[in-house]
């Protein structure tokens, strides 16, 4: 009878000595750092929305223990400058690579070498024409493009111009934002009467702004589709003296931009979650070098934000997100 109880304590403690031990190769894997290098559109900390979603990768990255490499062109439209950026991160191997891409095209090329290598590819607010990915976190754009169109809608009668002041033409974002406007007006898209390219430059928005005002002076509804394009849209009806002709609709959620819908010269603004976009970004990323379950397509989400409901909680929250300081890129 001792015997076997001797024989019975042993494998119990050999299956407590194969649990802890399988434990601590799972913690130790879990702890152990990896490495990921992001390729960001642009590093812009006068921007909100590159800010915000910088600050989010960043706190991922310290909570999943990820050694983050951030690099990036000049440019929103140096998508060369971006693919000299992707080249130079599969030749530093390391555990996974996220990419914003520049160009819906001229990315792709650049991209499909990330696939080759083997390295895990997360695509952050943009994408190429192909499905290269492992993962994608962004904002389903057709839908913050019909939250545009559909804010437009309560602007506009059968004889209302509208103009759209968008961003970089060949971005991903651009064309799902507007193809979401275009769906949301239906009929009322036939109204639409220029689109321009701000490309993703507050000056440049300005300057074609005010160019489309004076090509279309009886314009009576203005769309920017980031907000680069939303500043610089404003500030050019601003030194027109038409901010009380021109219904104006906005995307993003700058200082400004919020200061123009306290003013009334912005009529709503389409608000993204980009804190949420980065953080997640990081997430999935370490999740799928670890070998744990992740999602493929995630919808970090966006909302319609007027002066109606800008003082409503979650309004609030997307308006003025708290980043710690130690966050901010």
């Amino acid at each position: 009878m001792k015997k076997r109880m001797r024989e019975a304590l042993i494998i119990i403690l050999l299956g407590c000595i194969g649990l802890l031990w399988g434990w601590t190769a799972y913690v130790q894997d879990r702890e152990e750092p990896i490495d990921v290098i992001y390729i960001p559109k642009i590093i812009d900390d006068t921007n909100e929305f590159w800010s915000s979603l910088l600050a989010g990768a960043k706190m991922a990255a310290q909570e999943y223990n990820v050694n983050l490499r951030i690099v990036a062109a000049e440019s929103e439209l140096d998508y060369e400058g971006q693919n000299e950026w992707i080249l130079w991160a599969v030749e530093q191997k390391p555990d996974a690579i996220m990419i914003s891409a520049c160009d819906y095209n001229g990315t792709l090329t650049a991209a499909r070498k990330v696939k080759e290598s083997g390295i895990p590819l997360i695509f952050v607010d943009s994408n190429v024409e192909e499905p290269l990915e492992d993962c994608m976190v962004s904002t389903d754009n057709f839908i913050a493009g019909t939250r545009l169109g559909e804010l437009a809608k309560q602007m506009i009668s059968d004889g209302t111009k509208i103009a759209v002041v968008s961003h970089v033409k060949n971005s991903s974002t651009a064309k799902e934002r507007m193809d979401g406007i275009a769906y949301a007006l239906d009929e009322s898209a036939g109204q639409i009467v220029q689109v321009v390219y701000g490309d993703s430059d507050y000056a440049q928005a300005q300057r074609v702004t005010s160019e489309l005002l004076n090509d279309y002076p009886d314009i009576g509804l203005i769309i920017a589709t980031n907000e680069y394009s939303a500043v610089g849209a404003v500030r050019a009806v601003k030194n027109a003296g038409r901010q009380n002709e021109i219904a104006m609709i906005g995307f993003d959620n700058s200082i400004e931009q919020v200061q123009f819908l306290e003013e009334g010269i912005l009529d709503g603004i389409v608000v993204q979650k980009s804190f949420n976009m980065g953080y997640l970004g990081v997430q999935q990323a370490a999740a799928i070098v670890r070998g744990e379950p992740y999602q493929r397509y995630i919808d970090s989400g966006s909302a319609a934000i007027t002066v109606e409901n800008m003082q409503e909680p979650e309004s609030q929250k997307l308006l003025f997100p708290f980043i710690q300081e130690e966050y901010q890129y």
